[in-house]
């Protein structure tokens, strides 16, 4: 799941990329960072009711072309799921046959 590059800057890092890259590695499949860009800054999720959050990420993000049949988007932690749906939706909608979502950590 990318960041803003606003975000980005500022943390130094995108841990859900991190991620990413050591589940391609372990799966042996190909790293694609640059399938989806976030097209507008949102407030942190974790900020925001679980209402809010679905509505926070409508729209957020944009493909890069036509993704692979099947991709696998991963996210540091998930809550509602809705930034993973809304990403899936994303991939989805541009072509992708089937998205996977993984999330390293669960908040309850």
């Amino acid at each position: 799941v990318p960041l803003t590059p606003g975000r980005q800057r500022r943390r130094g890092y995108n841990q859900a990329a991190i991620a990413a890259r050591a589940v391609a590695e372990a799966l042996d499949v190909p790293y694609r960072p640059r399938l989806l860009d976030r097209v507008r800054e949102t407030p942190p999720q974790a900020s925001l009711s679980a209402e809010r959050r679905a509505t926070n990420v409508d729209g957020v993000f944009r493909a890069r072309g036509v993704p692979p049949e099947r991709v696998l988007v991963v996210d540091d932690v998930t809550t509602t799921g809705a930034t993973l749906g809304s990403a899936a939706a994303t991939l989805k909608a541009a072509g992708a046959a089937r998205v996977y979502r993984l999330a390293l950590a669960r908040e309850d």
